[in-house]
């Protein structure tokens, strides 16, 4: 294609969104909206997974030893776990070290517990780390089943929650992305419409004269990149500094109460990118299905 038709390309897409201002703004409003809420779903899903990934990785397995099990029976009982498909590290935990941790842990109030250091009624217990965190209730599950075994405990109640609540708000984010992706490609492609509906004696002409099918989309398509392409430019200011914002007034707070935050850079980076990318393609795509349907004059 020559430098020339290229710049006609241009110009001539450029013209079309003025020709048609309220509803170019529907559209660049639309594709605003919409990519407003891809990015700030985004945002949630990806330090949804976050979190998850965290609470994963510090779950660990506490497998109790009977108090009968003497020294060769715990050795014995090391080895087992050791051996399970997923173990990827086991700690041996003795009883006087647990109740020493336990009156730590509660601070003034624990140190009613030192009175029985002497008869230390906990269990010594083994502390396995699994190499997948999903694999986490098959090893323990097996672990279970192993001798001198009094029980396992993980936290399964509180993960398996966690990792539905994640999964729910996955599926529900990535549904309303998908809706609002449809509308405003719907949009974008009834402004196209409406444009070469204004202009079909012309292309017709055009058509008659000999000019291709490519020659008369490059137009619309050059319009519909704009739109996408202005469109997608608030959006990823607004995202960017908002979770800046957010991060650099409350990401400490929220850190030290719950999880810690996804940094700045360079997921922010990362997202931009994504949203201007699906606004091209939104842009695209609903031009060329648009202009599709009325060449076939």
């Amino acid at each position: 294609m020559k430098f020339r038709t290229v710049g006609r390309h241009l110009k001539e897409g450029t013209k079309n969104l003025g020709r048609n201002g309220w509803m170019t703004f529907a559209s660049i409003s639309a594709v605003t909206v919409m990519l407003l809420v891809v990015g700030i779903f985004l945002l949630l899903i990806l330090n949804m997974n976050h979190m998850a990934t965290q609470v994963e990785d510090d779950v660990e397995i506490r497998a109790y030893i009977e108090l009968t099990a003497n020294e060769d029976q715990q050795e014995e009982l090391r080895a087992s776990i050791e051996d399970i498909t997923d173990v990827k590290q086991v700690a041996f935990l003795g009883k006087d070290e647990g109740l020493s941790n336990l009156i730590d842990s509660l601070g003034d109030g624990g140190q009613a517990f030192e009175s029985v250091r002497d008869e230390n009624p906990l269990n010594d217990m083994f502390v396995i780390e699994a190499a997948n965190p999903q694999s986490i209730e098959t090893v323990a599950s097996e672990i279970e089943d192993l001798s001198n075994v009094e029980s396992v405990a993980y936290g399964q109640d509180f993960v398996e929650r966690l990792l539905q609540i994640t999964d729910v708000g996955r599926y529900i984010g990535l549904g309303l992305v998908v809706a609002l992706m449809l509308t405003a490609m719907f949009l974008i492609a009834n402004t196209i419409k409406l444009t070469i509906l204004a202009r079909r004696k012309e292309i017709r002409i055009m058509k008659l004269v000999g000019a291709t099918n490519g020659f008369i989309r490059w137009p619309f398509l050059v319009e519909g990149l704009l739109l996408g392409l202005i469109g997608s430019l608030i959006p990823i200011l607004l995202v960017i500094y908002g979770y800046k914002f957010l991060y650099d007034n409350y990401g400490t707070q929220i850190e030290g109460n719950f999880f810690a935050l996804l940094p700045v850079y360079p997921y922010m980076l990362q997202i931009a990118l994504l949203l201007l990318a699906v606004g091209l393609f939104i842009g695209a795509w609903g031009s060329v299905m648009s202009v599709r349907k009325f060449l076939k004059v």
